[in-house]
């Protein structure tokens, strides 16, 4: 029941308060362990909770609740909540751009291609709100209006905060890091030694000239 149950702890406690059900009871309809409503009754839990109405939110009905007092065995059945569509979480879509900003979309791909190529295309076209195909072209110049793109920052042109850019140049350079290490690339951290041979050739040629 506790997926179906909206604030669980708050209707236990009016349920607590202003029934004579059994500590099993209740915690079977809020999906609560029963020490944890026991506790309730003596105070020791959800003090500071004010008790929600379950028949007023319509997650229970009172002919439901009437059955429970009756019956100590008996368990209730929830009913769907007239909030509950409220409250489920919205799946987001693609992500929407004023049509005042659409046309900066080709200079931020530009910026990606140019300074993180690490990011993949569909990252940024979940970013930007764009197109697979729209970042080819600008990738291999065949966009109808290539002449006058230019690389910009997303974040200047207002389509991505810098906060969602973090974190997918983060992202990209945590999967290539993986990537590089399972083919055993090594990346340099700094200037590195000639070969001996190398120097020694230098030297000999060096001696020669004096």
């Amino acid at each position: 029941m506790a997926d179906q149950i909206l604030m669980p702890k708050a209707t236990a406690v009016w349920l607590v308060d202003n029934t004579s059900m059994t500590f099993e009871q209740i915690a079977d309809f809020c999906g609560l362990h029963p020490l944890e409503v026991k506790g309730i009754a003596d105070g020791e839990v959800a003090r500071d909770i004010r008790g929600a109405d379950p028949i007023a939110n319509g997650q229970l009905t009172r002919e439901e609740l009437d059955k429970a007092q009756k019956n100590p065995t008996y368990r209730m059945k929830a009913q769907k909540s007239r909030h509950a569509e409220l409250l489920k979480p919205i799946k987001k879509g693609p992500r929407y751009t004023p049509v005042s900003r659409r046309h900066d979309r080709p200079d931020a791909i530009a910026w990606f291609v140019r300074n993180h190529p690490e990011v993949a295309d569909s990252q940024v076209a979940k970013l930007l709100g764009t197109t697979k195909a729209t970042i080819d072209q600008v990738r291999d110049r065949t966009h109808w209006n290539s002449a006058n793109i230019k690389s910009v920052d997303p974040v200047t042109l207002g389509l991505v905060t810098q906060l969602e850019l973090d974190a997918v140049v983060r992202l990209a350079a945590e999967k290539k890091a993986k990537d590089d290490a399972k083919r055993g690339v090594v990346e340099p951290e700094g200037p590195t030694l000639r070969p001996a041979n190398e120097a020694d050739l230098e030297q000999v040629d060096a001696d020669e000239e004096d």
